[in-house]
């Protein structure tokens, strides 16, 4: 009781410092401290962390070991260093054909098929709440049923025959008098794929557009015409756009990965390999070295030219939309 008595009755600058973990002195140790300080938080975030590392971050960093090997899943890695890359800059006719399809695909496709859906994402907001519904799965079941349509109606729809829808218009209307070859003619294979994929790019950034425009705070626009911003588009300079940058950023950055990682549906409509390679593309490429030929080391460098074009311009978006300080 007196010992108890003591420590109460003890002055608030006599009382022993509280004893921590980690010396906060130094750098890791005050970071250690702070980890264990929210500790519950970093438990909270820990399974995402740890799927990332395992799927993710894990592969990129093996990948990028292989890359400098010869490695055919048989025998174990032999070290060759940069010959994987000169091959691929220098030696290798297909890469660069694949990596100009991507490129063309991927500056329009990207482009095209993020501004329609920050477009028809803001259309639909604009209509009554009731039947906006209606409107967004209207727009978004493209991306869906990309799989089936494909084989069901665009297929059809760009048959090489005068069978073919297209081919079967254009006949009757005069405009041509012997079917196009659509699906054989090199010149005409990427924009058909361009055309397909454009039908089918509302996707998941159009959703997170649509859920952007719907928490845009109402009372901007009350307050912002009194200062004069009173037409659609006025609101939708001043107000939608600044609000939906953090939607902008992630729109932007699913429309970079998808347009670069495009190879599904150019094996679909013209298979694989095409003619005169007219539809490969690099991720194509990279998994015919992976999946056909078994040279995953060339294919590892495949891939990391490829995740690193992505990073690129992934951290371009960031400066572009990111929160400015």
């Amino acid at each position: 009781m007196k010992k108890e008595k003591k420590e109460k009755n003890m002055r608030p600058a006599e009382q022993k410092p509280k004893k921590r973990l980690f010396n906060v002195e130094t750098r890791f140790g005050y970071t250690m401290h702070e980890v264990w300080r929210y500790k519950l938080s970093y438990v909270l975030v820990a399974p995402f962390f740890i799927l990332f590392t395992i799927f993710t971050l894990i592969p990129l960093i093996a990948s990028t070991v292989l890359s400098f090997t010869y490695f055919n899943f048989l025998n174990p890695p032999v070290f060759t260093g940069w010959d994987n890359y000169v091959y691929l800059f220098v030696d290798d006719p297909l890469f660069l054909k694949a990596f100009n399809n991507t490129m063309f695909y991927a500056f329009i496709v990207g482009p095209v098929g993020y501004i329609a859906s920050y477009f028809f994402a803001w259309f639909i907001n604009q209509i009554p709440t009731r039947v906006r519904p209606f409107y967004v799965l209207a727009f978004y079941a493209p991306s869906l049923t990309a799989g089936v349509a494909m084989s069901v109606v665009w297929l059809v729809m760009f048959a090489d025959d005068s069978q073919g829808y297209l081919n079967s218009i254009l006949i009757q209307m005069g405009l041509i008098y012997e079917p196009i070859q659509w699906l054989k003619d090199v010149n005409l294979i990427m924009p058909v794929i361009i055309i397909i994929s454009l039908w089918s790019s509302l996707g998941t950034g159009f959703l997170s557009f649509v859920a952007g425009f719907t928490n845009v705070d109402r009372d901007l626009y009350d307050a912002a015409a009194v200062d004069g911003v009173v037409s659609r588009f006025q609101r939708l300079i001043y107000i939608d756009i600044p609000q939906t940058m953090p939607q902008l950023l992630f729109a932007a950055i699913l429309q970079i990965t998808g347009a670069f990682t495009v190879g599904a549906i150019s094996q679909q409509i013209v298979g694989h390999p095409s003619p005169e390679d007219a539809g490969l593309t690099i991720m194509l490429h990279l998994s015919d070295y992976s999946g056909q030929r078994f040279e995953l080391g060339y294919a590892s460098a495949i891939a990391v030219v490829l995740t690193g074009i992505i990073i690129l311009l992934g951290r371009t978006a960031f400066k572009v939309f990111g929160e400015k300080e």
